[in-house]
């Protein structure tokens, strides 16, 4: 499905972090965006065990309630030596607070404890999959992935959730210490973005 320009479309997210992102990467394309936190929507709990299947719940919820073509985003950070942890779990690692200064300890101590730190830091990547959810039609998946190490301690102040501490192949700063175009250029929720962008949106 193509959304034509002016489109009004939810942000199925009360992330401030991602609703910047997702505002600055969709802006280009001329869609109508709020969010479902100034919407006044309910945040659907996240029961699913997979990232699309949290997607889907967010994005399904806000466009049901709604009645609007909504957008969701739901994504993590993966740690080879931890199995995949936090994956799914990325958020409820900072608690009810979403201090993620508290889960980037937890994960620099899990992986401490578990083989102790080395430099460069544990292989690690980011997941994105966002879920298109619009009335009447059948979802649509797009997923981004990026992969690089983890730095202890966490450097830089941009970003949100985990970037501080993640530092994609390729680059010398974490996702923290990136201006935010140039994160956009090259994230996980960017791969995922431009699949979105080539299936339902159109620049001119």
């Amino acid at each position: 499905m193509v959304l034509a320009r002016g489109t009004k479309l939810v942000v199925a997210t009360h992330n401030p972090g991602k609703v910047v992102e997702i505002n600055d990467l969709i802006r280009p394309f001329g869609l109508d965006a709020v969010s479902a936190g100034a919407l006044g929507l309910p945040v659907p709990d996240e029961t699913e065990a997979t990232f699309a299947g949290n997607a889907r719940l967010k994005a399904v919820a806000a466009a049901s309630t709604a009645g609007l073509p909504a957008l969701s985003d739901d994504s993590g950070i993966e740690v080879e030596c931890l199995g995949g942890a936090p994956g799914v779990y990325s958020a409820d690692w900072a608690g009810q607070t979403r201090d993620f200064a508290l889960a980037m300890k937890k994960v620099a101590d899990e992986v401490t404890r578990l083989q102790g730190w080395t430099v460069p830091g544990p292989r690690a990547n980011f997941v994105s999959v966002l879920c298109l959810a619009v009335p009447g039609r059948p979802v649509q998946y797009f997923e981004g992935r990026v992969y690089g190490h983890l730095v202890w301690p966490p450097r830089g102040s941009k970003g949100f959730g985990y970037d501080a501490m993640f530092q994609p192949d390729g680059h010398t700063l974490t996702y923290g210490e990136m201006e935010p175009h140039a994160k956009h250029a090259t994230s996980h929720r960017a791969i995922a973005f431009a699949k979105f962008v080539d299936a339902c949106l159109r620049q001119s």
